[in-house]
Parts: C-alpha cells; sequence; structure tokens
C-alpha cells in the first residue's frame, strides 16, 4: 500500500504529531507498505528520503511554522506518487490540501485527531477580545473542525475516551481508535550509561516529566505538587523537566519562589535514544496536562519500567490503571503528593507498578499498531466519502 502523510509540522520540530508520524511511517515501512511525507520547510531540517518539504511561509502564529499550502509541487510531487490512502495529521492548512486532493483524485482521507485545538486558542495573542476569544474556543474552533473532519473518509482517535468527544461533536464519518506506537528500540537500553544518570544527580529519589514547557501541559501544578512533596520527605529528590517552551523562564520563577529551585533541572529537549536512558534512570514519571488526546509519553515512560503519577484527563486515562501501573489523581496537590509517596516508599508497591507498566507498554509496539493502521487504510478504500470539497463549510 502506498500511504502518503501529510502535516503542518515535522521534524527537527519536537512535539507529538512529528513523533506520531515518525513512528507509524517506520511501522509501515517494516511491514512492505511504502510511505511519504509532505511537510513544511524549516532551516535547519535533516534531508530524508520519503520526505517531501513544502514551502513555508516567513511569519509564524505563536512560533510555529505556517506552512504555504498553495506551493504548486506540492501537488505536482503527489501526482508522481500513486498514492492509495491520504493520512493527514492536522485540519487546517495542510489539512484543506489533502482534501483538495482527496477529492479531485477520489482517494481516501484519513485524519487523526491529534489535539484538542479549543485548549490552545490562548496562543492566539491576537485576539484581543476576551469574548471573541471565549467564542472562537467554545464555538468556531470546534465547528470548523467537525465539518472538516465530515469532509474526511475516516478520523482516528488516539483513545477511547477521544472517540467519546468526537461522537459528542456529531461525526458522521467511521471513528477508529489507534494509538501512538513506541519503536522497539525504547525498550532496550545501555545500563551503563543509566548509571551515569543516576550518579550526575546522585540523590535518592528521581523523578522525571517530559512535556512543552507550555501554559496548557499545567507544569505550573507539578511545581506546586513538588514543593508539598518537598514539605513533606524532605530535599533528598530532583525532578527532571525534559522539553522546552515559552513558559521556561516562568516556570523556573516559580521554582524559585517555591523554594524548590534545588530539586529542580530543566534538561532542555533531548534525542529520543537518550530520553530512554532518562526514564530508565528514574524512579517514577509525573504528569499534569490536561489538553492531551494521548499521553505518548506516558506509554514512552512506562516503556521505561517507571510507575506513572497523573493528574486524571484526557489522554490519561486510557493509559493509566489505578494501583496497576501508577495512579490518576485529582487536580489536588496534597493527593497528587500522597500518590508519589505511596510509591516511593513501597519497594514492593514500586515493583508491581514497574512490571505491570512495561506490559502495558508492550501493547503499543509500533508494528502492533501499524498491523492494525493498514486496517483502517483498507476500510477507508472500500468506502470512499463523496462529500464534496467546499472549503467555505470550514468557515465559522
Amino acid at each position: 500500500m502506498n500511504v502518503l502523510m501529510m502535516t503542518n509540522n515535522y521534524k527537527p520540530i519536537v512535539g507529538g504529531v512529528p513523533i506520531s508520524i515518525e513512528r507509524l511511517s517506520e511501522g509501515l515501512k517494516s511491514n512492505g507498505h511504502n510511505v511519504n511525507i509532505f511537510a513544511p520547510t524549516y532551516n535547519d531540517q535533516i534531508e530524508e528520503e520519503g520526505i517531501t518539504r513544502y514551502r513555508s511561509c516567513k511569519k509564524t502564529i505563536s512560533n510555529m511554522t505556517i506552512p504555504n499550502i498553495f506551493d504548486r509541487n506540492i501537488e505536482i510531487k503527489f501526482k508522481t506518487l500513486d498514492i492509495d490512502v491520504i493520512h493527514v495529521h492536522h485540519p487546517n492548512f495542510i489539512g484543506w490540501t489533502a482534501l483538495y486532493l482527496g477529492k479531485k483524485y477520489n482517494i481516501p482521507v484519513v485524519y487523526t485527531y491529534h489535539t484538542r485545538y479549543e485548549h490552545y486558542v490562548h496562543n492566539l495573542t491576537f485576539i484581543k477580545n476576551s469574548r471573541l476569544l471565549d467564542w472562537t474556543k467554545t464555538k468556531a474552533v470546534p465547528f470548523a473542525i467537525k465539518n472538516f473532519i465530515n469532509m474526511c473518509d475516516r478520523v482516528i482517535a488516539p483513545t477511547d475516551l477521544i472517540k467519546e468527544v468526537l461522537e459528542d461533536m456529531e461525526i458522521k464519518i467511521p471513528i477508529d481508535v489507534l494509538p501512538t506506537g513506541i519503536p522497539n528500540e525504547f525498550f532496550k537500553v545501555d545500563p551503563k550509561e543509566v548509571i551515569k544518570i543516576k550518579n550526575k544527580y546522585n540523590v535518592k529519589h528521581l523523578f522525571c516529566t517530559v512535556s512543552r514547557l507550555s501554559k496548557e501541559k499545567n507544569i505550573d501544578f507539578i511545581l506546586r505538587g513538588i514543593s508539598v512533596l518537598k514539605q513533606r520527605i524532605g530535599d533528598d529528590f530532583k525532578l527532571l523537566i525534559i522539553g522546552e517552551g515559552q513558559e521556561k523562564e516562568h516556570l523556573v520563577n516559580l521554582a524559585a519562589k517555591l523554594n524548590i529551585i534545588d530539586q529542580i533541572e530543566f534538561v532542555g529537549n533531548v534525542a529520543n535514544d537518550v530520553l530512554k536512558i532518562y526514564y530508565n534512570a528514574c524512579d517514577l514519571f509525573v504528569f499534569a496536562s490536561k489538553s492531551e488526546t494521548q499521553g505518548i509519553v506516558l506509554i514512552e515512560a512506562m516503556a521505561g519500567k517507571l510507575p506513572v503519577v497523573a493528574v486524571e484527563a484526557s489522554g490519561v486515562t486510557d493509559i493509566v490503571e489505578n494501583g496497576k501501573n501508577g495512579y490518576m489523581t485529582l487536580e489536588d496537590e496534597n493527593d497528587w503528593s500522597n500518590r508519589i509517596i505511596d510509591i516511593i516508599s513501597n519497594s514492593k508497591l514500586h515493583k508491581t507498578l514497574s512490571c505491570n507498566a512495561i506490559d502495558t507498554a508492550n501493547n503499543y509496539t509500533a508494528d502492533k499498531i501499524a498491523i492494525k493502521a493498514k486496517n483502517i487504510y483498507s476500510k477507508a478504500l472500500e468506502n470512499v466519502n463523496n462529500v464534496e470539497f467546499n472549503p467555505k463549510i470550514l468557515e465559522a
């Protein structure tokens, strides 16, 4: 099968969507399928086989590159590839191009609902009016996404909970559940490299979280929870915050204000082959984001044998099972820190949660996910949606 991935962002950008595309593509290729990727151009990109870079606009929105969907080379290249299925990963910009190509050439379009865009409207800083911002969040964005999806052939939800969200939106096309997989290499680490990280920090307890440093990731809550934890267990621990983002200065200042700056290490972005070493060096993974469609990092952490303590939210409930591979809590710093203490103070419980965590991760290998994806594509080919592409319907 010839599959085309179309995306508004990709490597070298670090994020859930690029990771999902890369892993699904590798899984499909290892199962004998051909995959091409259409992605924007970046100054620091690395050229790779099978990736076509279309032009990007010079301006950005909230530091995100805007793809130039009018680049004629997109369709020129497309016509040379003999594509069976288009898999698009965004409902705007390149999403419109995907629908245009799909309808024109009678090729099914599958869309993955990676992002709950209504949770990111606050990043539209050019909208100054609070009422307009609220209308955009509650009316315009959901309306546009719903109508985009209903022009596709199938939509993929990363979790069962997100499938329920889509059902509540009155989506008319078939909804499939397909999480992001993790490569087999994620389960393999060099013990010597793990020991290096443990020795570097040399504390009784080492925790980590992996996230873009942005408001919607709720890292403020994690820092407040760590402050409560310090009051209860002392200062012989450290939290590694892995990731970069606009909120870093604010978070550093908050850590200082909470008197936990010595317990926090802002690691920055790290490559996947290094990230898996960090996971294996830690005792516990903590998380508080409420805006996820799927917590990819939760599965990665579990592949590193880490129990998880996370705020109960979408993207978490399908992965974390209370008392089995970790705990979900209310958004309450005391409850959250209590669960951390429960795990680190009971070695038998920690071992049980760790073993179950890796069992959970084994259900998400890239090869297994790729087989499920191929079945979704086959269903899309059997029943192509004949709804015409009408860009005006996307306007709220």
